[in-house]
């Protein structure tokens, strides 16, 4: 470890694998019985031999142990072998270089040899993988220091520079041989980052346009839209709205897409079936009323106590709002991951069955088949309704949202996603309940409402830890746990998480995917190179896993003892995706200096108001175009620019359409269209 690669918790924690370390040695070692010595005094040549055997014996037995709790190691015996053999020899030598020199030539060798043999495509900054071939050379010049002068080849020992000095160049050949060799785009063939920044553009300002500038407008759009009547309040709404500069006012589709469906069933089955589902054993719902008088919220659940902060949210939010909302109920889910599946009419059925419900827990499962299992047969889209392409070169950029999010257009989703594969909980309700969730996949019918999680301090943007744009680190930056799937055997190479950090640090064999120019002509090249100065990416926590599958986790990734919550904000690229459901982090880094890289497969309350690529840029579950992206907007001047614009344009509108009221104009929003839905007198539609 170096001083530049330092940190004091991680340090602190190197402490317990020494004290283990000391305690085998005083309890291994032969004690003489007449000295009173804590630490035994050894002549290593006399107790190689004793101490050898009962080291065999220790590693047998802890094997042993290992197979019993966690199975038989997965790795091969003869690379193990041949392991222990190299150690076993080292060993040997280090205790003649001892005999012969002295054990502070032995230190220096151990140091070299650490410093030495580092991986430096692995570093994240050419800083630290210098500082290690300088260590290396300064370690090997204290050995031959140290050696006596008599000692034959003394000089020839300088050749070891090469160790670390080769893999060093070979490393700056590869990174700058990757630069020199990118496309040099022009006007009439644009990367495809300008082509789809040039579209968010467009589609923004439409979006900031188009929205109602009085409530006859925003009354007359409502009913062009919906084809229904506004909820009754609807008019004292938009006056609050307005009132509060809101940026949008129309553009509420996700309430009307979850609220709706819900029409079919009568305000009086809506409140009796809402009762029945937070009485169901396994329901892990929070039944909740809210006061129009007061707009206080009180929840109750049948066995818990913390409602992870399900009041706090909306007795903030609706603080503002008294008396302009009536009394009403409402179901909130307990769990991270989206709950409810609203059922289609089978052939001949005029209408789904209203009172019934079915609640099945397919936690540690698979759900894919349950989720999707009312997909609509697929269709190809004819050639009057496809959108003008953007050319990605075959690189999977998200041009279509949308699309991209529509599980039932990518059935192969099905083994890319942690919650899709085997979820930590996942209590699915099949029927017409409405339920509010944070987040929900395309297929699934819950309510959206804005996450707890954002109103907690430790998701809290502070401008203070945050850098200005030329002072960031030029790379792509994530630490975090593995939520998103419980893991057991192999199954956990596929979770979301476990792919991306194994992207970012390069591990194993893979094949990425760059643009290159060939004469004038630009296209795809594979490339096993993967830069590793412009990613700083690994886990700070291993669990949610069966004891092998955490093993394996351990033994495969390179993982962080700790990581600081604002340590993302040091980056000019900041990475997040989901974890168990939606990330509670997103909001910080929309606020922070740095541009967000979005992947996720959950809709959210905020879905109709941001714009990818002018406000965030998306990333496809197959991350594919990660490596093409990360370059782009890392090693080129034109990317570098991109980059900062679109930290700048989603900083500025974060600011102006996720302050606390903008929240609160959702909430209220969303309130008027459940009381609608519950009130006792509105019959069936």
């Amino acid at each position: 470890m170096t001083l530049l690669n330092w940190d004091l918790w991680g340090s602190a924690l190197s402490t317990v694998p020494l004290a283990a370390l000391l305690l085998i040695y005083v309890t291994l070692l032969p004690r003489n019985s007449k000295s009173s010595r804590i630490l035994p005094l050894v002549d290593i040549q006399d107790a190689i031999v004793p101490l050898s055997l009962r080291v065999v014996v220790v590693l047998v037995a802890a094997l042993c142990v290992q197979t019993v709790y966690f199975g038989f190691p997965r790795s091969c015996i003869v690379p193990t072998l041949s392991l222990g053999m190299a150690k076993a020899l080292s060993w040997y030598f280090t205790t003649q270089t001892a005999q012969h020199a002295s054990w502070c030539t032995v230190t220096a060798i151990g140091t070299f040899s650490i410093t030495s043999t580092r991986n430096p495509f692995t570093f994240t900054s050419d800083t630290h993988a210098l500082s290690h071939v300088i260590a290396s050379f300064l370690a090997l010049g204290q050995i031959i220091y140290m050696l006596p002068k008599h000692a034959k080849m003394r000089s020839i020992l300088w050749g070891f520079m090469l160790v670390s000095l080769m893999p060093y160049l070979a490393n700056l050949y590869a990174v700058s041989f990757q630069q020199s060799s990118a496309p040099d785009f022009d006007y009439s063939r644009q990367h495809p980052v300008d082509a789809l920044m040039e579209k968010a553009k467009n589609d923004f300002q439409r979006l900031s346009q188009k929205q109602s500038q009085t409530y006859k407008d925003a009354y007359a759009e409502y009913r062009r839209r919906y084809s229904a009547e506004p909820p009754p309040g609807f008019e004292a709404w938009y006056q609050f709205a307005a009132s509060h500069q809101s940026p949008i006012i129309d553009d509420f589709d996700l309430i009307y897409d979850t609220i709706s469906p819900f029409w079919k069933i009568s305000g009086k089955e809506v409140l009796a079936i809402m009762g029945d589902a937070q009485r169901a054993p396994g329901g892990e719902l929070w039944l909740c009323g809210f006061s129009g008088d007061s707009a206080k919220t009180q929840c109750s659940h049948p066995s818990r106590t913390d409602d992870r902060h399900v009041k706090l949210l909306f007795d903030t939010l609706s603080e503002d709002l008294r008396g302009t909302i009536p009394d009403l109920s409402f179901l909130v889910s307990h769990l991270d991951e989206p709950r409810v599946l609203i059922p289609r009419p089978s052939l001949g059925e005029k209408k789904v069955d209203s009172g019934h419900f079915n609640l099945t827990n397919l936690s540690h499962q698979p759900v894919w088949d349950a989720i999707t299992k009312y997909c609509p047969p697929q269709t190809i889209p004819s050639a009057a309704k496809t959108k003008r392409k953007i050319e990605t070169f075959g690189l999977p950029f998200v041009t279509d949202l949308h699309k991209a999010m529509d599980l039932c257009q990518h059935p192969q989703y099905s083994q890319m996603h942690g919650l899709f594969i085997s979820p930590p909980t996942f209590r699915l309700i099949e029927g017409l309940v409405p339920i509010l969730s944070t987040g929900a996949t395309s297929t699934m019918g819950d309510i959206l409402f804005p996450s707890p999680a954002y109103m907690e301090e430790g998701f809290q943007y502070d401008k203070t830890h945050d850098v200005e744009w030329d002072d960031k680190r030029n790379n792509l930056y994530w630490a975090g746990s593995t939520t998103g799937g419980f893991a057991s055997g192999d199954q956990w190479r596929n979770y979301h998480r476990q792919r991306f950090v194994e992207l970012g640090q390069n591990l194993g064999v893979q094949k990425h995917y760059y643009l290159r120019q060939r004469g004038h002509i630009v296209d795809r090249a594979e490339s096993p190179f993967l830069n590793g100065r412009s990613f700083d990416v690994a886990f700070s926590r291993i669990f949610g896993c069966q004891a092998q599958a955490c093993r394996d986790q351990k033994a495969y990734f390179n993982s962080k003892a700790w990581a600081d919550k604002d340590r993302a904000l040091q980056s000019r690229l900041v990475f997040d995706l989901d974890g168990n459901g939606i990330s509670g982090r997103y909001y910080k880094l929309l606020a922070s200096k740095s541009v967000p890289l979005k992947q996720t497969v959950l809709r959210e309350w905020h879905d109709d108001r941001l714009v990818p690529w002018f406000h965030y840029i998306p990333i496809s579950q197959g991350m594919r175009e990660v490596p093409e992206l990360v370059f782009y907007l890392t090693s080129t001047e034109a990317g570098q620019q991109r980059a900062k614009e679109i930290a700048e344009q989603g900083r500025d509108w974060f600011s102006k359409a996720f302050r606390q009221v903008d929240m609160t104009i959702y909430v209220y929003r969303l309130l008027l269209e459940l009381a609608r839905l519950q009130d006792p007198e509105r019959k069936a539609s």
